[in-house]
């Protein structure tokens, strides 16, 4: 018999605040993919047999490389909240769950770097 109150057996064991924030915004990236992700699919659509000079023409327009751009940041914003759930769920063990974490958000931001790199660099005729 333990002589812990059940508040202190439960302190370290996480936040219920952080949750709820991760939460609305993994349903924010949800909503804002609906509208880009069918933008995205009627330009691919419109681009089928074009060749590069065509799709850098169609990305030099500021409205389309501004749409893409916020396309790849959305979706590998969104992607990473998944995983991150994922990754806490499924991997036990707290240091390696702490580096998978970090891998994990590392190739995010890495390439949704590339990604965004690359469509300014498309868009500028490079």
């Amino acid at each position: 018999m333990s002589m812990t109150n059940p508040l202190a057996r439960v302190r370290g064991l996480g936040s219920a605040k952080d949750g709820t924030h991760h939460w609305i915004v993994q349903r924010m990236t949800a909503v804002a993919l609906i509208p880009l992700t069918l933008w995205f699919v009627v330009s691919l659509i419109s681009l089928i047999g074009s060749d590069l000079v065509a799709v850098q023409s169609w990305l030099s327009s500021p409205f389309n490389a501004v749409m893409m751009i916020l396309t790849l940041v959305a979706g590998f914003h969104h992607a990473q909240l998944g995983l991150q759930v994922v990754i806490e769920d499924y991997i036990h063990g707290h240091g390696k769950k702490i580096v998978a974490l970090w891998v994990m958000k590392g190739a995010a931001i890495f390439f949704g770097a590339a990604s965004v790199f690359s469509v300014i660099k498309l868009s500028f005729g490079g």
